[in-house]
């Protein structure tokens, strides 16, 4: 049986098609979530405070820690299983976001993250939420 490498027509093709899926692969985790500029502007009203991020804490646990991990680093017990990384709430990059975004993307979500406007209706809890992810900043 002749080796398929030995076939340069056949070696192209596997390369190319490997390299085409591996851009693919690439892009898809490096593609930007845009956040609508009303959105971006959005202060967060719950007052920042120890009850907030108690609460934020808490649901946190029940709906967040699954696939974003304990300390928010993006190792959760189900991460894995996601195409996208759950990414790490204590990045520069994540805490540069805004209340706001964070408050779209919690809510709206997109992709393996899941919209959360129905399992938590009440804005105030999302909100709360965002404190708590705020305490998980690293230096």
């Amino acid at each position: 049986m002749k080796s398929l490498f030995k076939n340069p027509i056949v070696f192209v093709v596997m390369v190319l098609a490997f390299a085409a899926f591996s851009f693919t692969s690439n892009y898809q985790d490096k593609k930007p979530w845009a956040v609508p500029d009303n959105y971006k502007k959005m202060k967060n009203t719950v007052k920042n405070d120890a009850e907030a991020i108690s609460i934020g804490k808490t649901l946190y646990a029940k709906h967040c820690r699954s696939c974003h991990g304990k300390a928010g680093e993006g190792d959760g017990t189900k991460a894995a299983e996601l195409k996208t990384p759950p990414g790490d709430f204590g990045t520069k990059s994540f805490q540069a976001q805004t209340d706001g975004e964070l408050f779209y993307k919690t809510s709206e979500g997109r992709e393996d993250m899941p919209s959360f406007k129905k399992k938590i209706p009440e804005e105030n809890d999302i909100w709360a939420i965002i404190h708590y992810m705020r305490t998980m900043k690293r230096d």
